[in-house]
């Protein structure tokens, strides 16, 4: 007896699993923008919530949309502490990536040039922090860094400072950058660590029996193998830094200044939810670029 197929049933099954992830993006993701997208073309008001207009019906929907202005993205243009919230978020972004990079990339070349029994340990280490709250991690650095703290302490027992000196990190920049790089450092390593790991040596072997020199083949052979690590780990560290808040508040202080900080003060203590609103879709046009060039760059690697 002949086997017969359904071609129907199985295009039908493709269909769905290609559905499902766009069925996910549209609930979680499309459908907040838009609520998102929505507010910050309303205006403040004091009402609950506090923004006009709102869809209270099909009827009044087209006044309600009528009603839509680009005030608030106006006013975002004009005020320059947005501004430089925008500018100083990139440039902290951007050099604790570079941190992140120049400590992760040794910690992955090392990982995976050890022993393969050993690699599985050193991975787990890696990951270890993620088992302890991210809030608790960043608080103990508080513990570490403040002037009466661990590490003042420590300085004062080795006879470095004084007894009455202290170290002034915490409440600045500084102190994010280390707080960030703490933070993000296993989204860095992991990343390369697999690209690192799954190179073949025999090509070191080869360009040493030519008569190169070791740094001369690492940057002529490891690093460029090593790209698509080094540009996902870069990425997948740089887009969150720029939203981040709970780092730069902590440790920080009020002297710091970056757009989710500048976000949480307008949602929160000035309860403007349209601006706070057109801050997050400009932050989030602004983080389109690097993921579209993170997605190009995969597709090219």
């Amino acid at each position: 007896m002949a086997d017969t197929k359904d071609p129907t049933g199985s295009s039908k099954a493709k269909w769905l699993v290609v559905a499902v992830p766009y069925l996910w993006s549209a609930i979680f993701f499309l459908a907040p923008f838009f609520i998102i997208v929505k507010i910050s073309l309303s205006q403040t008001a004091i009402a609950m919530p506090p923004y006009m207009p709102q869809f209270k019906d099909l009827a009044t929907a087209w006044d309600a949309v009528r009603q839509f202005s680009l005030d608030n993205y106006v006013f975002l243009t004009e005020d320059p502490l947005y501004i430089a919230a925008y500018l100083s978020s990139l440039r902290i972004a951007l050099i604790s990536t570079l941190l992140l990079l120049a400590v992760g990339y040794p910690i992955a070349y090392g990982m995976a040039r050890a022993p393969k029994g050993v690699r599985n340990v050193l991975v787990m280490l890696v990951i270890l922090p993620f088992w302890t709250s991210f809030l608790i991690r960043v608080y103990a650095w508080i513990g570490i860094l403040k002037p009466e703290g661990l590490l003042t302490m420590l300085l004062q027992a080795l006879h470095i400072f004084g007894p009455d000196q202290q170290l002034k990190i915490f409440n600045t920049e500084t102190a994010v950058f280390i707080g960030i790089v703490y933070s993000y450092l296993p989204f860095m390593v992991l990343p390369l660590y697999a690209a690192l790991e799954k190179m073949d040596h025999t090509l070191l072997e080869a360009a040493a029996d030519l008569g190169c020199p070791p740094l001369q083949a690492f940057w002529k052979i490891t690093f460029p193998l090593s790209l698509p690590g080094v540009v996902a780990g870069c990425f997948l560290c740089f887009i969150p830094i720029v939203g981040e808040f709970v780092i730069p508040d902590l440790l920080g202080g009020s002297g710091t200044l970056m757009i989710g900080k500048t976000l949480w003060a307008e949602f929160f203590n000035n309860r403007d939810w349209p601006v706070s609103s057109a801050v997050a879709v400009v932050l989030l046009i602004i983080l389109v670029v690097p993921i579209v060039i993170f997605q190009n760059q995969q597709k090219k690697l």
